[in-house]
């Protein structure tokens, strides 16, 4: 007997900023597992800022989504019908199968997941999943991290940025000062992530306000944001300071190609190490990431903070005020 599926389908390639008109819900028939497949119930889903590329036509580091295509992305959920030996029925599992509220995937697409009482299952998509590793390889890999850096972290109240200045702070670090949008977010950071200091870089040009925040400099900068933060680290960097470029948000809905910075020479006469990175390079990272940062869970060192949406139809306005900053740590929309 066929599967119902309710799904979002990308309906057009947006110009600029998305709108609710470049997306669809539709109800589709899945046929019924095969040999080695499973039927998946999302529980919860991700809606991720990387998301905006692959709306976008053109080569990048993941394929574009095609116009007619159910997007893609983290989820968890459960299995309610299993023909395969390694997945059971009833096992939780992460999957790349989100926008959708039932899933048929093969067996090789579904990782199974631990359970424990004290593990919602939406940290699976963000502090234990793809937005903690990032932070944790972006911030202790690409960027070197050394116990007294003086840290810069743009984007910190985010999902990814939230939990760098955590990392940083809790593994020795001088500083860790943060960029955020809203004077709410920069309360949060300081009040309660224990970040050194924070701006809301609506408050006058980054560059001032970055050394108004660490006036004696920086040596890590983890970027999420680009333009102006990228030009103003630059400018706060000592010698030999070490960036993981991570995202620059500040661009992802710009019809032409935003200006580069305006300093970069600085990276010659500072000695200066910039590196991005995909997190999916960085996977053998993940034992010691989980081990760490679970206990620091457990020990109440770290905060976990969720933005929360409920139901599929909320996935497509819980994305697009992601994009406009209206969530404060890991956007998730439950199912």
């Amino acid at each position: 007997m066929p599967i119902t599926t309710r799904e979002v389908q990308l309906a057009a390639r947006p110009h600029g900023v998305p709108t609710p008109d470049d997306f669809r819900t539709v109800e589709l028939q899945r046929p019924d597992p095969a040999p080695g497949e499973v039927v998946v119930q999302n529980l919860a889903m991700s809606v991720d800022p990387y998301m905006r590329g692959r709306m976008n036509a053109g080569p990048s580091y993941a394929p574009a989504w095609e116009i007619g295509e159910t997007m893609q992305g983290g989820a968890v959920g459960r299995v309610t019908a299993s023909r395969s030996d390694r997945v059971p029925e009833g096992a939780l599992v992460l999957s790349n199968a989100a926008w959708r509220d039932v899933a048929v995937l093969a067996d090789s697409a579904v990782s199974v997941l631990p359970e424990a009482d004290d593990v919602p299952v939406t940290w699976h998509l963000g502090v234990l999943g793809m937005p903690g590793l990032t932070a944790w390889a972006g911030l202790m890999r690409l960027a070197d991290f050394r116990a007294g850096d003086d840290v810069f972290v743009s984007g910190a109240a985010g999902a990814v940025g939230s939990l760098v200045g955590q990392f940083a702070r809790l593994s020795g670090a001088g500083s860790v000062v943060g960029s955020a949008g809203t004077p709410e977010k920069v309360r949060w950071l300081t009040d309660e992530l224990g970040f050194t200091a924070a701006f809301d870089y609506h408050d006058g040009p980054v560059a001032d306000l970055l050394a108004a925040a660490v006036p004696g400099g920086i040596d890590v900068f983890f970027d999420n944001v680009g333009g102006d933060h990228l030009e103003a680290a630059l400018g706060a960097f000592r010698e030999q300071g070490r960036a993981a470029l991570c995202g620059a948000i500040s661009g992802y809905n710009a019809v032409e190609p935003p200006p580069g910075p305006r300093n970069m020479f600085l990276v010659v006469g500072k000695r200066l190490s910039l590196r991005g990175f995909i997190v999916g390079d960085h996977a053998d990272l993940r034992p010691q990431f989980r081990e760490r940062v679970t206990g620091w869970l457990r020990s109440g060192e770290l905060t976990a903070r969720e933005t929360v949406r409920e139901g599929l139809d909320a996935a497509v306005p819980a994305f697009l005020d992601l994009l406009g900053g209206a969530n404060t740590g890991k956007m998730v929309v439950t199912l």
